[in-house]
């Protein structure tokens, strides 16, 4: 018997073009807002198979098809998806939602995409999203408690609570749980 080797990717969507236009709420709040009710899976796939399509042409969209794409989970609330795609065609997916510069709807917001993690199982990526939503909120609580007027070092400095440090630029960092070897990729020590 085969086993079909599958990746999933968790996506962030973030709005960096609404920073500083709520002075009341922390910047880590205004980038994470909530995804419009309007987006549905079925439209993100629509979005994600044309920018594939656009940037790959027909090989790209060939390898995307087939039903290896599929949208998993999806919160409006905290503006996460998680993606399966096939082991092989993994970055091309990637690689579109890098390119992709709105919500795949009518008059979309511009967005950002963002790929946090990727991974073999579902159970690994689900975890890593709810220890990214906790470290959100804790984010976002010290950011109320001690902001400034400076939206930059709002967004990079290092929170100080007695729990691991989160930075945004942790929130933003990619993980990968793939080991180089067994994706086929020479790992230079």
């Amino acid at each position: 018997m085969v086993r079909i080797k599958e990746r999933y990717l968790l996506v962030k969507i973030l709005y960096p073009n609404e920073l500083g236009s709520r002075p009341d709420l922390p910047d880590v709040v205004v980038i994470n807002q909530p995804t419009t009710d309007q987006l549905n899976s079925a439209a993100l796939l629509r979005g994600i198979r044309a920018e594939v399509t656009n940037l790959f042409g027909d090989y790209g969209s060939g390898a995307i098809e087939g039903g290896n794409l599929g949208v998993k989970y999806f919160s409006h609330a905290t503006s996460t998806f998680i993606l399966r795609i096939s082991r092989s065609s993994y970055r091309l997916v990637w690689t579109a939602l890098t390119f992709m510069n709105s919500i795949p709807i009518k008059n979309g917001k511009p967005c950002v995409f963002r790929v946090v993690h990727v991974s073999g199982t579902m159970r690994k990526v689900e975890e890593e999203a709810i220890r990214r939503a906790r470290d959100l909120i804790f984010t976002a609580q010290n950011d109320q408690k001690e902001k400034t007027d400076d939206p930059l070092s709002n967004m990079f400095r290092k929170s100080e609570r007695s729990q691991p440090d989160v930075a945004m630029a942790d929130l933003l960092s990619v993980e990968d749980d793939d080991s180089d070897v067994e994706m086929g990729e020479i790992v230079d020590d």
